[in-house]
């Protein structure tokens, strides 16, 4: 039998472990937070279908809600107290504890109307936000990892500080969405509009850049390692101060860029629009300017465009863009 006056303390008992205010729960579980306030006070009860949410959200197993239920802190207790006597099971319970503290949310937001929500500092690995409305809300400084957010809204949200290691962003607007100092690890961005979104320090580690829209974006005092840019527009996209660590530019349109003062090591702009960029200043270390197919005079010609006035680079890439007959007369050679 459920009793409203239990279940109230039960649900409150369970909030404050996870650290959650009335509000914060009452948002994830989109109703007001006046009507958690009546749960825990007996005045009322969740349905049956809020109850699942509350048991997924809170951790708990749906029997916690029950009058016989016997929590984990009862078994815990039983246990601290045997400790004492025989010394022996004290650290491990402390451990315990630690990890119940710790639990994670499992929930699922596909399919939400979540515009201008807080998700800042949140903790919520492998997220599910996908084909939701995410526009404008703020997940700064939250723990994302593994989350997914295909084909979801989320123009003008603000990733700055979070950790989206091995996130999924596909089919997506993204457009003046701020991911500065965020952790890009792994992370998947393909067939989405990043239009005017920014990168200032963000960690771009193997991160997935596939058929994007990547107009007015900048990417600034980052460094790419080993990141993919694949089938990319990036003629108005900016990069400034960067450093380009094994990045691959397969079939991207350069044309036009200024990448001027950066480093390239590693860098492969094979089968590549490089028409007119500009690499003055640069840094080239081992880089590659070849094409899979059969070197045309097209071919030829887009590369003898390029400026490479006070660059500095290897003797292999120096080769390389001497037997194209690429104009290397302000190259030094390092």
């Amino acid at each position: 039998m459920l009793n409203s006056k239990t279940i109230g303390n039960k649900i409150a008992e369970a909030r404050k472990k996870n650290n959650f205010s009335q509000a914060q729960l009452a948002q994830l579980l989109f109703i007001s937070p006046q009507a958690v306030g009546k749960w825990e006070r007996g005045e009322s009860m969740p349905d049956i279908t809020t109850f699942n949410s509350l048991a997924e959200i809170l951790g708990v197993d749906l029997n916690y809600f029950s009058d016989n239920f016997q929590s984990n802190d009862d078994d815990r207790e039983a246990k601290m107290i045997d400790a004492k006597v025989t010394g022996e099971q004290t650290i491990q319970d402390d451990a315990d504890l630690k990890d119940s503290n710790e639990r994670q949310i499992l929930a699922n937001f596909s399919g939400s109307n979540l515009e201008k929500s807080d998700f800042a500092g949140v903790t919520f690995k492998k997220g599910k936000f996908e084909g939701s409305a995410l526009s404008g809300s703020d997940f700064s400084g939250a723990d994302l990892i593994g989350s997914s957010f295909e084909a979801s809204d989320l123009h003008e949200a603000y990733f700055a500080g979070a950790n989206l290691t091995g996130s999924i962003f596909k089919a997506s607007n993204l457009r003046n969405t701020n991911f500065d100092n965020a952790n890009l690890t792994d992370c998947d961005f393909s067939a989405l509009d990043l239009t005017e979104a920014s990168f200032d320090k963000s960690i771009l580690v193997r991160t997935n850049f596939n058929a994007c829209g990547l107009e007015d974006a900048k990417f600034v005092n980052s460094k790419l390692k080993d990141v993919k840019i694949t089938a990319t527009d990036l003629r108005k996209s900016t990069f400034e101060n960067c450093i380009f660590d094994g990045v691959d530019f397969k079939k991207s349109d350069l044309r036009w860029m200024s990448l001027d003062g950066q480093t390239f090591i590693g860098v492969k702009f094979d089968n590549t629009a490089l028409n007119d960029v500009s690499f003055k200043g640069a840094t080239l270390k081992n880089v590659s300017f070849t094409s899979p197919y059969a070197l045309t005079n097209k071919y030829f010609r887009a590369l003898k465009t390029i400026c490479f006035d006070g660059a500095k680079m290897d003797k292999l890439t120096y080769a390389v863009l001497k037997g194209y007959d690429v104009d290397l007369s302000g190259v030094t050679l390092i």
